[in-house]
This record gives C-alpha cells, sequence and structure tokens, in this order.
C-alpha cells in the first residue's frame, strides 16, 4: 500500500482495524499465509500494550479520543521481515500432541504458548460445535500468521492424530513467544521499578501508573546472546539439574540456525556431554526419527543435516568432545549418514512421470548397543518398493562405516575434519560415562 493519507490515520498511528487491513494487503505475496484480526482478535494483545506480528512485536497505544492505535511504520516492517521468509512445505516439524506435555489455559492476558494455543483450538473443534465453528469461518491464527492454512494433520495406523508445520512457521512462532516473553519481563521490571523509585500517595494513582506502565513501555526488547561455548565438556546429567539452567539456555540464541531463541540443550546421548543451546526447530530436525530402538526412517530432511547445511550440523555434532576425539558420530546420526550417503549408489530407481525416482522409503536398523558401538552391524533396506524388491541394500559394519565418514568428513567439512582426531581429547575423561538413550519419540529434547 502507498503511503496516501487513509482514513484512521493521526501522526503517524493508524487503528487497529486500517492497521488489520494494512497487514493483510503487505503480505498478501508473503509465503507465510497471514489473516485478518491479528489486532482486532483473540489473541491478539492491544489493551495490554503490543501485538505480535511474524516473530515481530507492535507495541499499542492510546491516541487521542481514546481509540487505540498502532505506528504504521512499525506494521509495514513486520510486513517486510515476514515477506522475506521463504518456507518448504515439505520440510515439516511436529508440533504435537506429545504425552504428558502440560496443560495451559490460554486468555487473554497470558503470553503466546502458540503450541498450547494450537492444541486448545484443534480440541475444540472436535466437540460437538464442529460445525457450527466452521460454519463461523473466524480467522485461526497467531502472531498474524493463519496456521490452519499451512498446518498437516497425519494419522498413524488409523488410530493416533499428529500435527505439523513447516519448519519456518515453527522458527517464527517461537521468535514471537520469546520477543513476547522479553517484553513482558520488561515490562514488570520498569513497573516493578517505578513503583519503588517513586510510591503513589494514592490508590487510584498507583492503578494509573500502572496501567501507563503496561500499556506503553519503552525501549526495545533483549536482543539474543550468541552462544560462544560457555557449556562446552560440560556434561549434561550434571548441567540439567543446576537451578536457573533452564533460563539461562533461553537466554541465548539457538547455535545452529542462529535466528531463533534457544529453547532446549541440546546433548549427546552417547557421551552424555553438552553439545550447545537450540531452538525446538533445530532440535527436531535433529532427532533420528526412530520407528523402534534400533531401526529409524531416514527422510528427506536428511538432505539439509549432509547436503545443504552438512558443515554447520557436523560442527554442532561435534561439540561433542567423545565424537570429535573418535571422529564419528552417535550411532542413530552415523546409521542415517550410511544409509542416506555411503548407500546412496545402491539405491535403485523406478520410472516416473518426469524421470525417475529413488525407489520406496529408506530405513537402516542396527544390531548391538550404543554402549558398544563397535560391535554393530548397519543394515541398510528398502522400504515399500512397487515391484517388493530391494529390501535389503548393503550390511556394513560399524567400523567400516566410520572409517567411510572420517574419509568424506575431510572432503567435505575440512575444517572440521582438521578439529576432531585422538590427538584433540579437550579432557575427555579416560573412562566413558554410559547413558541410557530415550527413544520413545515422545520427548522434544532428544539427540
Amino acid at each position: 500500500m502507498s503511503e496516501r493519507v487513509m482514513p484512521g490515520r493521526t501522526d503517524s498511528l493508524i487503528t487497529l482495524g486500517v492497521a488489520d487491513a494494512l497487514w493483510v494487503e503487505l503480505t498478501a505475496g508473503s509465503a507465510v499465509p497471514t489473516a485478518s484480526g491479528a489486532f482486532t482478535r483473540s489473541p491478539a494483545h492491544a489493551r495490554v500494550g503490543y501485538v505480535l506480528l511474524g516473530g515481530h512485536l507492535v507495541a499499542t497505544v492510546r491516541a487521542n479520543g481514546g481509540q487505540w492505535s498502532v505506528p504504521e511504520v512499525e506494521v509495514r516492517r513486520a510486513a517486510v521481515e515476514l515477506n522475506a521468509v521463504g518456507m518448504d512445505r515439505q520440510d515439516l516439524v511436529r508440533i504435537g500432541p506429545f504425552r504428558g506435555a502440560p496443560r495451559q489455559e490460554c486468555n487473554e492476558e497470558t503470553p503466546l504458548h502458540w503450541r498450547q494455543r494450537i492444541t486448545g483450538e484443534l480440541q475444540e473443534l472436535d466437540g460437538p460445535a464442529q460445525a457450527a465453528r466452521r460454519e463461523v469461518g473466524r480467522p485461526y491464527h497467531l502472531a498474524g500468521i493463519d496456521w490452519r492454512q499451512i498446518l498437516v494433520e497425519q494419522t498413524r495406523d488409523g488410530t493416533q492424530r499428529t500435527w505439523w508445520l513447516p519448519r519456518a512457521a515453527v522458527r517464527l512462532l517461537d521468535a514471537a513467544e520469546h520477543t513476547e516473553t522479553q517484553w513482558v519481563q520488561a515490562a514488570r521490571s520498569r513497573q516493578a521499578s517505578a513503583a519503588v523509585t517513586e510510591p503513589p500517595s494514592h490508590p487510584r494513582q498507583a492503578r494509573d501508573a500502572g496501567r501507563r506502565q503496561t500499556t506503553s513501555p519503552e525501549g526495545p526488547t533483549t536482543s539474543l546472546r550468541p552462544y560462544n561455548k560457555e557449556l562446552e565438556g560440560q556434561l549434561y546429567s550434571v548441567l540439567s539439574r543446576k537451578p536457573g539452567t533452564s533460563r539461562r539456555v533461553a537466554g541465548w540464541g539457538c547455535a545452529v540456525c542462529r535466528t531463533a531463541p534457544a529453547t532446549v540443550l541440546d546433548h549427546c546421548h552417547e557421551h552424555g556431554y553438552v553439545r550447545a543451546p537450540v531452538c525446538q526447530s533445530c532440535n527436531t530436525q535433529e532427532r533420528p526419527d526412530h520407528l523402534y530402538s534400533n531401526d529409524i526412517r531416514v527422510a528427506n530432511r536428511y538432505t539439509r543435516l549432509f547436503h545443504t547445511h552438512t558443515e554447520d550440523w557436523l560442527r554442532h555434532w561435534h561439540r561433542c568432545p567423545g565424537c570429535r576425539a573418535r571422529t564419528t558420530l552417535p550411532l542413530p546420526h552415523l546409521a542415517a549418514w550410511t544409509a542416506h550417503i555411503a548407500s546412496r549408489s545402491l539405491r535403485p530407481t523406478h520410472r516416473a512421470p518426469r524421470g525417475r525416482k529413488p525407489c520406496g522409503a529408506l530405513r537402516v536398523s542396527w544390531t548391538g548397543s550404543h554402549k558398544t558401538p563397535h560391535s554393530c552391524l548397519l543394515t541398510v533396506a528398502v522400504d515399500f518398493c512397487p515391484s517388493g524388491e530391494h529390501r535389503v541394500l548393503a550390511r556394513v559394519p560399524y567400523r567400516q562405516a566410520a572409517e567411510r565418514f572420517r574419509i568424506w568428513l575431510a572432503e567435505t567439512a575440512p575444517a572440521v575434519a582438521a578439529a576432531a582426531g585422538p590427538d584433540r581429547l579437550d579432557d575427555l575423561p579416560a573412562q566413558s560415562r554410559p547413558v541410557i538413550a530415550d527413544t520413545s519419540g515422545e520427548g522434544l529434547a532428544l539427540f
């Protein structure tokens, strides 16, 4: 929309209704779908003092006449940021439901908690008012994003339903939740500081001061702190039990993508060492897709791990002193690499409308235990072959797979390979510490 004079604009401020129309118009060509009602319908926080748009926070003010308004330039800036986001609709992240996840009430006064909000909305739509609610056609938005348009529902074995969103949308919503949390904490700190320094003499003045402080906070939100190996060499079993660890993790940016706030302390399940704080999206992308405790499906997302963003992920995995000293990967990751890279030439193809496509679904399993990986035998297989052939492609001993990986690492990421090896022990203990791997697939902090 051009900078023409429009109804509802006063001193560079526009009313919430005008801002809604402007937001939809400016983001019409975005890869991430948006919805009207971002400012005026739940879960907007206009009267609390802000509204979330993508990963951006726009402050609301009360203009002359008592109308709630927002700066037009902030709406335009948020639209520019959202329009720059690319989205791969095949690169999905599971967002629920997860067994044992705590339920939280979502109302106008709580922070975003976007995963809980989506869970609540979907559970409501399963009730008796499902048809009526859909006929009303109300927009389903979080931070101005119409998540219903990009939500993918999958049913496993015809019973359990799971929900998935594109990774770009997950990162946007995680960034919005982090921004909101920082804003609320800063507003509370300023309010408490003002109450201590200048105590009001009248209860009404106290209420007015609190309202002004909540609705019009000053200053930008806290920026993410880059991770600089502060936790290198520490054991997850020790660090995870220290008070304040989760709060400390939330202050960092993701050590892999460097764009989203960190929420999980990623660690090596084979050696027990902390790697780095990462966001939910990167943690989910890294986690092997276990079918059983020793059987994983090699999905398309491994293209990012071993092709497009290879060096970033290899450097992240080698933050574990155990993997770095042995120039290897944890057993599930090495098995996936063996199937995806080392056995790529063995995978047959079939004729397709547009050329040829790889046969079936790639899977790799192993015998033995992750505690003694050198005794394991990796079996690479293809499931769901159209002709019923090609089931077993290769059987690779662990030592052979590890040696192939070392050669490939030196060719693919020389800088990572140069920092690895038995002479790079980096305080690696002489006695290994056994770690019990959780492969249930329900937790969000695996691998």
